[in-house]
């Protein structure tokens, strides 16, 4: 049973401890968390190492962490960037 409790624009979800946010977001089924300004296309975890910044998303209010990188942590505020004004940008 996972330990931990995230929320990806206020839906809750699980994850274990020592998982990083992609891979909570992933084993929740979640492959795409945010989308190119231009084109629109999805993006979500590609390299998993933190070099590519496709998996940007805004963690407790900070804008643009990389979800591949960053620890979870109980209670986690994630947010997609589905206003556009605060969230995620293209790199």
């Amino acid at each position: 049973m996972p330990d931990l409790q995230l929320f990806l624009d206020g839906v809750p979800l699980a994850a274990r401890p020592g998982q990083t946010v992609g891979a909570a977001l992933t084993d929740s089924g979640i492959v795409s968390w945010r989308t190119t300004r231009g084109a629109g296309r999805p993006r979500g975890l590609f390299c998993g190492i933190g070099v590519c910044f496709d998996c940007l998303l805004t963690v407790d209010g900070v804008p643009n962490q990389r979800a591949c990188l960053t620890q979870a942590r109980d209670g986690m505020d994630l947010r997609t960037g589905a206003d556009e004004a605060d969230g995620p940008r293209d790199v």
